[in-house]
């Protein structure tokens, strides 16, 4: 219970002449310095306070003797010491449920204490225990933890209840330093944060903040504290009231609520009456990267964009001040990528029964996505009007068969004029010419599944009963009832000119075969010549020419079967190949022309499959002598034939070459279109082999597909189904 600290010599003591006198007495004599260190103390002090003589001189009155200390005796001492002058008090202890007379009368050390338990007060004493007694019952009913401090933080009373939390008795507490008490003593920044407390507060301020103790139970316990300081006559701080409210089940409700909220996508946050926020979720700080207390008061406002900042504040105030509801839309700023989005934040205020608010709670939504679709529909309008005006696009609205609404190209285009909109009698089905019903079909198809469907070919019949070429493609505006909204170019120009390309590449074959063929032969007389007149070198030289001439006559046959595909005309001759076979003799023919490659032709294939033999060989041709032209640098071309389960035959050309893009490689197979050549070598050809080899891959119903990993080759993939060709 006290120090083990002894002094050497008690000052006081060694001048009394009779200390045998002074234990005989049977009031409790102590005798005490200025700062109430226990200077004597005489056997009946002793035995009142559970001590041993001689282990009180040199500790404090306060820490020493809890049975004696209260607040009474502790202001009497401060004033007898202070003043000088004797001073008699009464006080009830609460240890020892004693009413005790006091004594004092200074010495010249400090004041000399006498202690004596009062059995018969005087009338005037009854009236003064019986409002001490309301005093301290009233304290005693008191549910909150109420202590009284002296300025060092020492307890000099506490009411109950947080005894009762604690499980311990008032004497392990009073005249100890609060900050050493089993409620703040767990944790050495739980002691910081009440020491600092203490200080300031003993400085004349009033203290208020939050914390979490931890009695001896082991059960957590939130507490609000407030610090009061109280004064003496000279404005000095005299004692500290220190009063902690249990907020356990507030803290669990709102951690609880703090849980929930954190886990909802929206952006919350929660204000005091004032306007202060003071609580942000998870989602916000994971936003902003600002944590809920940096974003505390106004400081949230920073994370706004610099020209949304002054008129969101000003609108919070104005609601704050006026208790009204809050609405805004700002830009917030994203704490990791920097960027800005776009939110609509709402606050509420929410009031008691009596209409005063108790908190504001507000949410702040991204709209970001909505603005920008605001933003986007109000430009599409605006587009959708001169659209509409367009004299280029023919634009019609369709609700089934029929076409309630169009634009006037559309009407020109057609030849139907707006009282035959207006009397329903447009039907873009009736249009549509029978040959074109299977690919308006397939149309629709697609529109059904994604809503929107390709642009593709057709003809549409005009009120005069002439033809209009047209490229259309269509959008589903609604389902119910379902509404179409078409686009429609007039394609009779693209047609015309696409006719005339065909005739002219058509008459060019011609007019080009005559005398190619008549320039072979002549080659070929004259080589033959030469070499019966034993020219031999002069034979040999002119034989180099065949292969120039060869690959005119090959460029002036792609040319010849691409005009015959356009138009639909080339023919397709069904007979068994055998695709082994084939292969091989077009290796053979490959490797005669071409000297810086060795083809290389693995597998087998079944030897009964139905297609034309010309065309296919026209196939493999082209891909192993684009295999040969793309990989320079390389010396072999495999050629892989694969079967799976007796259904499909794939042929494989792969070149250890230079690859071909990825953003090229959709478009290989159209017409005209040519790889640019990443070496910046000149590589013949008109951009037309691929184009005629995929249509004809795609007449004997099979596919194409090709594989590029860059500056290590393509391998070309063609499969063709085993099934009989009908």
């Amino acid at each position: 219970m006290c120090n083990e600290e002894q002094t050497t010599s008690a000052p006081l003591a060694s001048h009394l002449e009779f200390p045998s006198l002074l234990d005989t007495l049977p009031d409790a004599v102590i005798f005490l310095d200025a700062t109430a260190t226990i200077q004597y103390a005489n056997a009946r002090a002793a035995t009142m306070v559970a001590a041993k003589q001689h282990e009180l001189p040199g500790t404090t009155l306060w820490q020493c003797a809890p049975q004696l200390v209260t607040t009474t005796l502790y202001q009497a001492v401060l004033t007898a010491t202070r003043m000088r002058q004797p001073l008699q008090v009464e006080y009830h202890s609460p240890v020892t449920q004693t009413w005790l007379h006091v004594r004092l009368s200074p010495t010249s050390q400090g004041v000399a204490a006498f202690f004596s338990e009062d059995t018969e007060p005087t009338r005037l004493q009854n009236t003064l225990r019986q409002s001490e007694r309301r005093y301290q019952d009233l304290l005693e009913r008191i549910s909150d933890g109420v202590g009284i401090l002296t300025p060092e933080g020492l307890v000099l009373e506490i009411n109950q209840p947080p005894l009762t939390h604690a499980q311990v008795r008032r004497e392990e507490v009073v005249g100890k330093p609060l900050t050493q008490t089993p409620w703040w003593s767990y944790a050495p920044a739980t002691q910081e944060q009440l020491r600092a407390a203490i200080a300031q507060a003993s400085r004349g301020e009033t203290v208020r903040f939050e914390a979490r103790i931890c009695p001896p139970a082991g059960r957590f316990l939130e507490l609000t504290v407030a610090i009061t300081p109280q004064f003496d006559a000279n404005q000095q701080v005299e004692s500290l009231i220190f009063i902690g409210r249990d907020i356990t089940e507030r803290k669990q409700a709102e951690d609880a609520l703090h849980v929930l909220v954190d886990t909802i996508p929206q952006f919350v946050w929660i204000g005091r009456t004032d306007g202060y926020v003071e609580y942000h979720n998870q989602q916000w700080c994971n936003y902003t990267t600002m944590t809920s207390t940096q974003a505390e008061g106004n400081e949230w406002i920073q994370c706004l964009h610099p020209d949304d900042r002054q008129r969101t504040l000003d609108a919070w105030q104005t609601s704050v001040h006026a208790g009204t509801s809050y609405e805004m839309k700002y830009r917030l700023r994203n704490g990791t990528t920097g960027a800005y989005r776009w939110f609509l934040t709402r606050g509420m205020p929410h009031k008691d029964a009596q209409g005063m608010i108790l908190h504001w709670v507000g949410t702040c939504t991204d709209i970001s996505d909505r603005k920008h679709i605001e933003e986007t529909l109000c430009q599409n309008q605006e587009q959708a009007h001169a659209l509409l005006g367009s004299n280029m696009i023919g634009i019609f609205l369709a609700e089934g068969d029929e076409v309630v609404e169009a634009n006037d190209t559309f009407l020109r285009m057609t030849g139907y004029s707006r009282e035959d909109l207006h009397r329903r009698s447009m039907n873009w089905v009736g249009m549509t010419p029978p040959e074109y019903n299977t690919l308006t079909q397939q149309a629709h198809q697609e529109l059904a599944l994604h809503q929107y469907m390709m642009p593709y070919e057709k003809e549409y019949e005009r009120k005069d009963g002439s033809r209009l070429p047209i490229v259309v493609c269509a959008v589903i505006l609604q389902r119910n009832p379902l509404q179409i909204i078409n686009f429609v170019l007039d394609n009779s120009a693209h047609r015309e000119l696409e006719q005339r390309k065909d005739t002219f590449l058509s008459m060019a074959n011609h007019e080009l075969r005559t005398p190619l063929t008549a320039l072979k032969l002549q080659i070929q007389l004259a080589r033959a010549r030469l070499f019966r007149q034993g020219l031999h070198e002069e034979a040999a030289a002119l034989s180099r020419t065949e292969a120039p001439v060869k690959l005119l006559e090959r460029l002036i046959g792609e040319l010849l079967n691409g005009s015959k595909i356009q138009a639909g005309r080339l023919e397709y001759v069904q007979e068994p190949v055998d695709l082994r076979a084939l292969l091989d003799e077009v290796a053979q023919t490959m490797q005669q022309i071409s000297t810086t490659h060795t083809i290389v032709v693995r597998g087998s294939a079944p030897r009964t499959f139905m297609g034309d033999q010309d065309q296919l060989e026209h196939v493999f041709i082209n891909l192993i002598s684009n295999a040969i032209k793309y990989s320079p640098d390389a010396t072999m071309v495999e050629v892989d034939i694969s079967t799976a389960k007796e259904k499909t035959v794939t042929i494989s050309v792969r070149d250890h070459g230079i690859g071909i893009p990825q953003e090229q490689r959709e478009k290989i197979f159209e017409r005209f279109y040519r790889a640019p050549d990443v070496s910046r070598r000149a590589i013949p050809g008109l951009g037309m082999g691929l184009y005629i080899v995929a249509e004809i891959v795609k007449q004997h119903r099979g596919t194409i597909m090709v594989e590029c990993e860059m500056g290590k080759g393509s391998t070309f993939h063609v499969t063709l189904p085993l099934e009989r060709q009908t």
